[in-house]
Order: structure tokens, then C-alpha cells, then sequence
């Protein structure tokens, strides 16, 4: 082919809008006629963590000596109103994820490595295990809108209870367990008949505003006689006005969670369409509790995304309290581990990409009710993994916080940040690098 035959035959091009993943997508729905169920979170790349900086010191502000000076990384919970407010070792704790989206050994395996650390696990939607209650030193009960395994004994065993409005990965949607999943033991713990899908709804059913949700916290107490700390989780949407509302209604903490959180099951639209980044929801809560004279009062935990110490670092830095993980801790305990490539190709996937965990077929044996691949993974080894994971995190909070000049992680502020693009500088409401302009604040 001539030159000008070349130029003549333009290479064809794809369309920016209509890219593989979609066209794919618009072929699998015209072929099925149903909407795509997955789990785990958001695919689309996001303002992170990542798109921020630490501001490390040098003459102007005094480090602290890592192997000399002390960086304390405790936190408190519950001081506003509970009798028995719960002191955690670490600022990072593990998110609430059920008995049925999760097997019986990974719910054991995640209290087993968070208290190793000192720290808590959440039970999720469907009720509290014998295997998480009796390995777990501090456990949080989540109060989930289905109301799926509740019952007032386990509150009384809990040590704080989170009553859940809304999720990262879909704020104002329900929650879902297929049938494949619902084994005899999870149906009697949910009530629910064997093998038949479950759909959690998508409001509490005895609430419709937050003077009931005063009035349900209130209930709550009474039932534990005011000695839990009581926490209100709700899916990053809109972060002021639920936090105002959450503390209103006589929350001692508030779970913001972000759209990068991941989830059991829903719908694929759900997951990339709805809600709005971590990084974007943390300054309008915030904000929130200053206003109101809240903040460090009622503690802010904050999920959606949360990878290593230094997501940790600048979480707190931008105002929360503590973190709370989901996958993070599943890839901990070794889902999606590439020694099971060969399987998760037989499932048309590929390890790391594996986000099918409502089908119940997990090589790992950690987001199934199969009992053989449950019986795979070893709860003592998967919760040693995991406390190891919680350690690296905490350190490397801690190394960042010394290099800071904190001598608490808490102590990590808004000014030791910065951003390298406009978005995350807007999102975080930090100077962009090297300037000291804050997008819709400051100037240049």
C-alpha cells in the first residue's frame, strides 16, 4: 500500500462514548432482558485518596523521631450519650458484611483478626453468629431496614449498635441475596424459605423522617438500657444535611459511606451511577458537626475506598475519626488471591477482577454458603492475615502522622494536605500543589 493509499484508508476508530465495556453491556441487556447484578464497588476511576499529598515537615514544622516519640492512634466511641463507650486500639475497622453474603468462616476470620489488633468487626444485615460474637472482643450490630435476624438479646450482646440508612454503593437502594446463597442455616436466621431470593427493602419500614429516627434511637437505648454507643451509617449523597439530621436525632457516631464502597450484590447501575466519592463526602459532614459544635463529640467513620495507611492518614486529616474496610479486608483474607487463577477463569473472570459474590461460588470460600468451598478457608490463618493487614495500616498512618509532626493521628489536619488537581483540590476543599488556591474558596 502506497503512502496515499494509506492516507486514503484511515484506520478505524472506536467511539469514546460507545467503548467496549458499553457496547458489551447494551448487547448482554438486549439478549437477557434483566439489568446486571454484581458486587464489589464502583469501576470508574474517581477523585481518590490518591489525588492528595501530605505536607511532610521540615524547617517550619518540627517531625517526631519514629523509633523514639510517641504516635498514639487510639479512638473513642460512643461519648456522647452511651453508658459504655468503646475504646478502639486503631482508627480502622472492619465494615459491616453479612452472614450469607459472607460464609460462617469468613465472619469468624474477621472477628478473629480484628480483635488480635483491637479494633471491631460489624455483623451486617441477617443477625450476630456464634462464631463472630464469641471471637470478636468488640462487636458492632448493624440494624438493617429488612430487620433480617434481629432481635433484642443480640442488641444486649453488642457492643455498639449501627443502625443503617443507606450505603456507599447504593445510597437509597435495598439489598440483595439470591436463593443460591439462602442455606438452610441463613433462611432460619433470616426467616426466609430456603433457596429463594431475597430482597432487602430499601427503608426502614417503621420510620419515615428523622424525628422517627429520633424516636428509634431513642427505642434503642431504652432496650440496652443507654449503654451502647449508637452509630447511623448512610451512603454518601448528601453528607451535610444527613449528618445535621443524624446528629439531630441523637447518633453518637456517624458511618459516611462513600460511592467507592462495594457491596454483596446490586445492580451494576447502581454501583457506577449513584452517590458520590469519599473524598467529596467528608468536608460537607464536617462541616456539619462544627456548625453544630460536634466535631470529636459525635465521631465521623468514614468508608468507601479505603486501601492503606495513608488513605487512612488523610481521611483523618480531612476531619474523621476513624475508617471502616470491606474489601479491602476480604482481599485480606484471600479472595480474589491470583493462586486460584485457574478457577476464577473457569468462571470468566480473572483473579482480581472477580466480583461475581452473589453466585455463591467463591474458590476462596469466603463470599459463599457452599460447604465445601466455605470448608476451604481456615479462619485462624485468613484472621492472622488480617490482623497482619491492620498492622502495616496502622503503621503507616503513624509513619505519615510523625512525619507531620503529630504525636496523635488526630491530630492530622485540612493544612498538612494538598491536592494535585483541580477536582480533588475542590472535592477536599485543600490548596491545589503549590498554590494557595482552593477551587471556589481562595485565589491564586
Amino acid at each position: 500500500m502506497t503512502a496515499q493509499d494509506r492516507w486514503l484508508h484511515t484506520p478505524p476508530r472506536k467511539s469514546a462514548t460507545f467503548d467496549d465495556a458499553s457496547i458489551a453491556e447494551i448487547r448482554r441487556a438486549a439478549a437477557t432482558g434483566i439489568y446486571d447484578i454484581r458486587g464489589a464497588g464502583t469501576k470508574r476511576k474517581v477523585p481518590h485518596f490518591d489525588d492528595l499529598l501530605f505536607l511532610g515537615a521540615s524547617i517550619s514544622r518540627y517531625p517526631l523521631e519514629g523509633y523514639r516519640e510517641k504516635c498514639a492512634t487510639d479512638v473513642t466511641i460512643g461519648t456522647r450519650f452511651a453508658k459504655k463507650p468503646i475504646t478502639l486500639k486503631i482508627p480502622i475497622t472492619i465494615a459491616g458484611m453479612s452472614f450469607g453474603s459472607l460464609s460462617a468462616q469468613a465472619k469468624e476470620a474477621l472477628g478473629r483478626g480484628a480483635s488480635a489488633v483491637g479494633t471491631s468487626p460489624t455483623t451486617g444485615d441477617g443477625g450476630m453468629t456464634p462464631e463472630e460474637r464469641s471471637h470478636s472482643s468488640i462487636l458492632v450490630y448493624q440494624l438493617l431496614p429488612s430487620r433480617y435476624g434481629m432481635n433484642p438479646d443480640d442488641l444486649r450482646r453488642a457492643d455498639a449498635i449501627e443502625v443503617v440508612v443507606g450505603q456507599g454503593a447504593k445510597p437509597g437502594g435495598g439489598g440483595m441475596l439470591l436463593g443460591q446463597k439462602i442455606s438452610k442455616r441463613v433462611a432460619e436466621m433470616r426467616t426466609l424459605p430456603e433457596g429463594i431470593d431475597q430482597r432487602s427493602a430499601c427503608r426502614h419500614p417503621d420510620w419515615t423522617g428523622p424525628d422517627d429516627l429520633e424516636i428509634k434511637i431513642q427505642e434503642l437505648r431504652e432496650i440496652t438500657d443507654w449503654e451502647k454507643p449508637i452509630y447511623v451509617k448512610v451512603g454518601a449523597s448528601r453528607p451535610y444535611y444527613d449528618t445535621a439530621l443524624a446528629i439531630k436525632a441523637g447518633a453518637d457516631a456517624v458511618v459516611l459511606d462513600g460511592m467507592q464502597g462495594g457491596t454483596a450484590a446490586t445492580q451494576d447501575v447502581f454501583i457506577e451511577h449513584v452517590g458520590i466519592p469519599t473524598l467529596a463526602a467528608i468536608p460537607p459532614a464536617v462541616q456539619a458537626l462544627q456548625e453544630l459544635g460536634m466535631h470529636r463529640k459525635v465521631q465521623l467513620i468514614v468508608s468507601g475506598g479505603i486501601r492503606n495507611g495513608a488513605d487512612v492518614a488523610k481521611a483523618l486529616a480531612l476531619g474523621a475519626d476513624a475508617v471502616s474496610i470491606g474489601t479491602a479486608a476480604l482481599i485480606a483474607l484471600g479472595d480474589n488471591d491470583p493462586h486460584l487463577e485457574d478457577e476464577y477463569r473457569k468462571l470468566g473472570t480473572t483473579a482480581g477482577a472477580y466480583d461475581d459474590w452473589h453466585e455463591g461460588r467463591d474458590p476462596a470460600g469466603i463470599t459463599t454458603q457452599d460447604p465445601a468451598l466455605a470448608a476451604r478457608l481456615d479462619p485462624v490463618l485468613a484472621g492472622r492475615k488480617l490482623a497482619n493487614y491492620l498492622t502495616v495500616m496502622t503503621l503507616e498512618a503513624q509513619t505519615i502522622a510523625r512525619a507531620c509532626g503529630k504525636s496523635h493521628v488526630h491530630n492530622l489536619e485540612p493544612e498538612d494536605l494538598v491536592a494535585l488537581n483541580v477536582e480533588a483540590a475542590a472535592m477536599a476543599r485543600v490548596p491545589l500543589a503549590g498554590t494557595n488556591w482552593v477551587p471556589g474558596v481562595g485565589q491564586w
